[in-house]
């Protein structure tokens, strides 16, 4: 027997064949290209791309189909990692097309003339027309009939429609495909949440770093300016001091010249000759007459050592700091 007839020998091969050809997504015979995924398991390239962008809704290709990102297998579960070229950098599955290439042509030369996805030949028969196959939907009676149902029997006034509609909207893999993306889409905005935490975490912490910055720089301006009107004041202590300071040299020079003159006053009263004596106090530099008219004591101004004139207000720079605030100038 060869490799084809193999392959299509009997009706329960050809059951079991079909089972295997069947896409998880659309339920419908594979399409070309079959893209063959990481686990192994097979999908149609469009359903591949579908699963795809239901599971990365905030991926955008721009205009083309070449983009990366994840989804899981339908199948297994399994998580695929795609490159920047997306669905169509998986490999395409040529066993597979090939073996539905051959389903195909032996289909169509006569002997499975059954309707793809209504895969069985042997569908069952109107229990009212025993003739008649059930080959549409009761819509109102929510059940499969015949065509003579309809247009005779007891389904003649209910809106009906064909089997190949309905059963394309109540395909269950369908809606478990779209659970998963659903799952999948929140686990993604989950975590794109994740991410924002993260991000608001690090600009709250830039922005604090900014803020001890500028209150950095308050604190620098404020020390700068404090040395500088300290320094302010020191020099004119200095100087005030200086002066007093000149002053009293002054005076104790003065004090020592006069110490000096009392001394000779004294040592001149020894002197017995009236002539001697009138001598030592009334000639330079021992004159006690102009001594005593150049020992004038020379005082400060009133108010000289106050330093009240360096008080400082500040009541306007304080409610300044106060009113600091966000958004601020």
């Amino acid at each position: 027997m060869d490799y084809q007839s193999s392959i299509i020998g009997g009706s329960d091969s050809m059951d079991n064949l079909e089972k295997q050809l069947i896409c998880p997504i659309c339920l419908e015979m594979f399409s070309k290209p079959v893209v063959i995924l990481p686990c192994q398991h097979n999908l149609c390239r469009k359903c591949a791309n579908d699963v795809f962008q239901a599971t990365n809704p905030y991926y955008t290709s721009r205009g083309t189909n070449i983009t990366g990102g994840r989804f899981r297998c339908p199948s297994c579960r399994h998580e695929v990692v795609l490159d920047r070229h997306g669905v169509y950098g998986l490999q395409r599955n040529l066993l597979v097309e090939n073996i539905i290439d051959i389903y195909k042509e032996e289909s169509t030369s006569g002997e499975w003339e059954c309707e793809w996805p209504l895969k069985k030949c042997h569908q069952p028969m109107c229990e009212e027309h025993k003739d008649e196959k059930i080959n549409i939907y009761c819509l109102t009676c929510q059940v499969p009939t015949c065509s003579m149902c309809k247009v005779f029997g007891a389904h003649k006034d209910c809106e009906v429609s064909p089997l190949q509609t309905v059963f394309q909207q109540q395909k269950l893999s369908d809606g478990i495909a779209m659970l998963v993306a659903g799952n999948d889409r929140i686990q993604a905005i989950m975590t794109q949440l994740e991410d924002t935490c993260k991000t608001i975490e690090e600009n709250s912490q830039r922005q604090k770093q900014s803020l001890s910055e500028h209150f950095d720089l308050l604190y620098a301006i404020l020390e700068e300016k404090k040395g500088e009107l300290q320094s302010r004041i020191t020099l004119q202590q200095e100087e005030k001091t200086g002066y007093v300071r000149g002053l009293i040299q002054q005076f104790k020079e003065q004090l020592e010249g006069s110490t000096k003159l009392v001394e000779s006053a004294i040592h001149s009263m020894d002197e017995t000759g009236i002539a001697a004596f009138l001598l030592s106090i009334l000639s330079p530099p021992l004159s006690i007459t102009d001594a005593s008219k150049h020992s004038q004591v020379q005082m400060t101004e009133p108010g000289f050592e106050c330093m009240d004139h360096f008080t400082l207000s500040t009541e306007h720079e304080e409610a300044m700091l106060r009113s600091i605030d966000f958004g601020t100038g």
